[in-house]
């Protein structure tokens, strides 16, 4: 079980430093990130930043056509950062670092948008369809109204 969830925690990881990167959470993302690798030593948070700005520019200057690739390259080299981070500490200190690493992904893993889809403070004009979904169930509206 252990395996199983630093696993998907490295993974929600690195999938959530690409998708922060570039958006409107990415300063606030970066900070917090940072310290979670850092764990308190401010020599790892720095470098910890400088990995993350770097990868912040690649994303950035990926030709349209190399994007989805530069950014699956990234999210994975997120990934084995993440693990061989948890599979360098000690049991309790892993499993704290993987909550903290989980409560991190789910607040910044859609590019810092509101978890549970919520949309709110929007005008349509013409036909409308709001797709929402809960992991494998989804249901679409269309139209307006219920």
């Amino acid at each position: 079980m252990l395996a199983e969830a630093l696993t998907a925690a490295a993974v929600g990881g690195g999938m959530a430093v690409v998708q922060a990167a570039g958006s409107d959470t990415w300063a606030w993302f970066r900070t917090r990130c940072a310290r979670l690798v850092g764990r308190g030593d401010s020599v790892r948070e720095a470098e910890a930043l400088e990995q993350l700005d770097r990868t912040a520019a690649v994303l950035a200057a990926a030709e349209e056509g190399e994007r989805e690739r530069v950014r699956a390259v990234h999210a994975v080299l997120w990934q084995g950062e993440f693990a061989s981070l948890m599979e360098s500490l000690g049991e309790e200190e892993r499993e704290r670092l993987i909550e903290q690493l989980t409560l991190l992904v789910g607040e910044f893993g859609n590019s810092g948008a509101p978890s549970g889809g919520a949309l709110s403070g929007n005008t349509f004009h013409g036909p409308t369809a709001v797709q929402t979904g809960d992991h494998n169930r989804q249901e679409n509206h269309f139209g307006s109204g219920g």
